[in-house]
């Protein structure tokens, strides 16, 4: 029977010595997966910039002047050939972005070409478009689409005070639609927005009283963005964001946990903690759409300091990533490390 989490549950758990947190997460998370394996997903910006959302966190949102370079969709070859580096790389998932408040009708072959074609790479796919309509869904269901993304950001309460375009009902609702139609639920939040503890806690109820909790939890630092309302907020404790993934580890065990957006600014040891916490899945790759994420060769080099294997064996036997900074170096004849939103 699946267990139902209240605020004061959850407060409770918040409120336990961190240590002792920690200890109730990793023996949690050692019984539902291997202490020592990360799922790795590469995410690709497929269209970028103009968004007509005011998600104040977004440098993608018309609305806000940043440096980001806006992009048109990306051709099919382009998109594919990079799922072809990512998988290469060791990613098992390939996630697609597009910066839209919903898939427009016209777009939608091309959208299911893409996931056809990826999926007989050999890898899972995952999007997030926006909103969808059960007709959409339906369409990328057919198409073999494993994953849609639709995070919430944050509690229903805080969320008027981030985003204004869109309700946190009409994202409860997306979620519904892409469930229904058998697709698996990828969604999660960002801490920073300048939320309390309650607001993260609401969050967490919210997420683990789906339906289905997500298989898939990506919790995001805020990464702040010159030109975005949210440029000056506070930079977060990395003790707080630990917290939050221990505690969505104790109440959502059966999910992954990726760490997402903002793990550029994470040192290692923050990085170790949120593994210990019960992280087990990293989005790795130079950017997550427009944000920037650690170069591969440092992720490599942590991975293995702290002996972390890829979900995807076969990659991890025939290619041997480990000795790719070797090579690398070695070699000096191929970039191995390369921009995803090119």
């Amino acid at each position: 029977m699946k267990k139902i989490w209240t605020l004061k549950k959850i407060k409770r758990l918040f409120q336990l010595p961190l240590l002792e947190l920690l200890f109730l997460s990793q023996t949690i998370h050692r019984k539902n997966f291997s202490p020592n394996t990360l799922q790795i997903s590469t995410l690709l910006s497929i269209k970028t910039g103009s968004c007509p959302e005011d998600c104040k966190y977004c440098p993608q949102s018309a609305r806000y002047k940043t440096n980001i370079k806006k992009e048109k969709l990306l051709e099919l070859k382009t998109v594919l050939l990079e799922a072809k580096k990512a998988k290469l790389s060791g990613s098992d998932r390939f996630c697609l972005g597009a910066a839209w408040k919903s898939p427009s009708e016209k777009n939608m072959p091309y959208l299911e070409k893409i996931i056809k074609k990826i999926k007989n790479m050999g890898m899972e796919t995952c999007m997030t478009l926006g909103s969808l309509t059960n007709l959409q869904a339906k369409k990328l269901a057919n198409a073999g689409l494993d994953f849609y993304n639709h995070n919430l950001d944050t509690s229903p309460k805080f969320y008027k005070n981030i985003i204004t375009t869109r309700k946190y009902e009409d994202r409860l609702k997306t979620l519904e639609i892409v469930r229904k139609n058998g697709i698996k639920v990828c969604s999660g939040g960002i801490i920073g927005l300048g939320e309390t503890m309650q607001d993260r806690i609401e969050l967490l109820v919210e997420l683990s009283n789906l339906s289905i909790p997500p298989e898939s939890i990506p919790i995001n630092m805020l990464v702040r963005t010159k030109g975005t309302p949210m440029e000056n907020n506070q930079t977060i404790d990395p003790f707080e964001f630990i917290r939050v993934i221990a505690v969505a580890r104790v109440i959502l065990p059966s999910s992954y946990i990726r760490l997402s957006a903002g793990r550029k600014n994470m040192n290692e040891q923050t990085q170790a903690m949120c593994f210990m916490a019960g992280a087990n899945s990293v989005f790795y790759g130079c950017k997550l759409l427009t944000t920037k994420n650690p170069d591969k060769e440092n992720d490599l080099k942590l991975f293995k300091k702290l002996g972390l294997n890829f979900k995807n064996t076969k990659i991890n036997k025939e290619s041997n990533y480990f000795n790719t900074i070797k090579t690398n170096k070695e070699n000096n004849t191929k970039k191995l490390y390369y921009n995803a939103t090119i």
